[in-house]
């Protein structure tokens, strides 16, 4: 049974009290928080105060996503913020293990994303320090953009990959996640998946969430 993590970009942020109630009372087992900063992604979303308002009515862990240059800058203040889990972008990092090294020396549990274009084989050299990848499903920086098929492909190399290494380390994917694409990619070897505008423009969120738990 996969985890589910709720992307908040997809809700209405005027409501976001409501949003968070949501992912506290459903089956959703992670917040999934998204932060752009408009220079490694064509979007800018919300920062750390938002995320400190999330964290503070939070039940459940908050995975928070940093599609941002020079992570290593801000990592501490996520800490603060209250991130659990902290995901930077192989393609951000130009000392992607001493980036890892940080997230874990302040307490969080760290993860790497990948981009669309970027092979899983890059990720080789430092799978083992890590809690789960992220695989990037669609081209990231906007919210409701549809699936890349190829994605089914990358988790199966994963999943293959992290197998060889003997480790419990999770597959996260993310964007275009939907109930008619869910099984499939569970069936690849998917461990959590990332769903915004399915759940959050659904007539009934919770029973999403439900049917993408038991995918």
């Amino acid at each position: 049974m996969p985890l589910v993590a709720p992307s908040l970009l997809a809700s209405d942020f005027l409501h976001l009290g409501d949003a968070c109630k949501l992912v506290n009372e459903s089956e959703a087992d992670w917040f999934h928080l998204d932060v752009m900063d408009g220079r490694f992604v064509p979007n800018i979303s919300y920062g750390i105060p938002v995320i400190e308002h999330i964290r503070s009515v939070a039940r459940k862990p908050c995975d928070v996503h940093l599609m941002i240059e020079e992570p290593e800058k801000l990592t501490p203040a996520f800490k603060k913020a209250g991130a659990d889990m902290l995901i930077v972008h192989l393609e951000t990092c130009r000392n992607l293990h001493s980036n890892i090294q940080q997230i874990r020396s302040l307490g969080m549990k760290p993860a790497v994303a990948i981009n669309p274009h970027t092979p899983v084989e890059l990720l080789k050299d430092i799978l083992f320090d890590l809690h789960h990848v992220l695989i990037m499903t669609v081209n990231p920086g906007f919210g409701g953009q549809s699936f890349i098929p190829h994605s089914l492909e990358k988790v199966r190399e994963l999943r293959k990959m992290i197998t060889k290494t003997g480790k419990e380390i999770l597959i996260e994917v993310d964007g275009g996640i939907t109930l008619e694409n869910a099984a499939s990619l569970v069936e690849a070897g998917a461990d959590i998946l990332v769903a915004g505008s399915s759940i959050f423009q659904a007539k009934d969120p919770a029973q999403v969430i439900h049917l993408l738990k038991n995918s």
